[in-house]
């Protein structure tokens, strides 16, 4: 298994880049806008050769106030080798898969804390 990233959304995209990019030293990797759902993905990298993980900026365009009470956490990601075989797994062990893997890609589960793994 491989971690992949962790998401956040965030209010304010500028103000957020602001403080990963220019205060942090993360580098932007790749952003996705998507006009039809109305929001736009940023990943962002240590830019380190060893550290693949990544931070995802969710920013939903018409939200209407700051996020609170830790809605702007969004999900947990791992890239596993068969995600049939490991969403099996946890089905034969009482885990709901939320959302089942369309093509052999991305499933979504919750953990016992209701956190939200991809």
């Amino acid at each position: 298994m491989k971690f992949l990233h962790s998401m956040i959304r965030v209010y304010d995209l500028d103000s957020s880049l602001h403080f990963f990019c220019t205060l942090l030293g993360l580098k932007e990797v790749r952003r996705n806008d998507y006009p039809k759902g109305r929001f736009t993905l940023v990943f962002l990298s240590t830019g380190t050769a060893d550290d693949n993980a990544m931070i995802e900026l969710t920013h939903n365009w018409d939200e209407p106030a700051p996020y609170d009470g830790g809605r702007n956490f969004g999900h947990l990601a791992f890239a596993v080798t068969d995600i049939y075989a490991v969403c099996h797994r946890l089905q034969d062990n009482g885990v709901a898969i939320l959302r089942p893997p369309r093509d052999g890609r991305m499933a979504f589960v919750r953990s016992p804390d209701n956190i939200s793994i991809e």
